[in-house]
């Protein structure tokens, strides 16, 4: 069975992009696509992921506000973090983050590589 994927990110053309690649693996299905932190909540206590996608700029409420409550009601979820800010919020963030992974937006190429390290199949 494959693993249920959830997308945040405000950009509707950077949730196609991350949809297309998950789209081509057979391991990994997209269950859900949020345009923002409360709709990303909403929606993985709906779809139950196996993993969830966060973008760190989203309106309202950000990735990390999100993922500290993602965190608290599905804690063994992995989270991963994608940004183009990604240096700077690696430094940023402490060991008690709640975020798994921070990923580049310009690495989204090896988007499912990252996912593979986290939950694999």
């Amino acid at each position: 069975m494959p693993k249920k994927i959830l997308v945040a990110d405000d950009n509707a053309t950077i949730r196609k992009l991350l949809c297309e690649i998950f789209e081509t693996e057979e391991d990994y299905d997209l269950c859900a696509e949020a345009v923002d932190g409360e709709e990303a909540i909403a929606l993985a206590m709906q779809h139950k992921p196996d993993l969830i996608v966060l973008d760190y700029w989203m309106p309202g409420m950000n990735g990390i506000e999100a993922a500290y409550e993602l965190r608290r009601i599905m804690p063994n979820v992995p989270i991963i973090l994608f940004t183009i800010h990604a240096d700077t919020l690696n430094y940023a963030l402490g060991p008690n983050s709640p975020i798994d992974l921070i990923v580049e937006k310009s690495n989204a190429i090896h988007i499912v590589d990252h996912v593979r390290s986290l939950i694999p199949v």
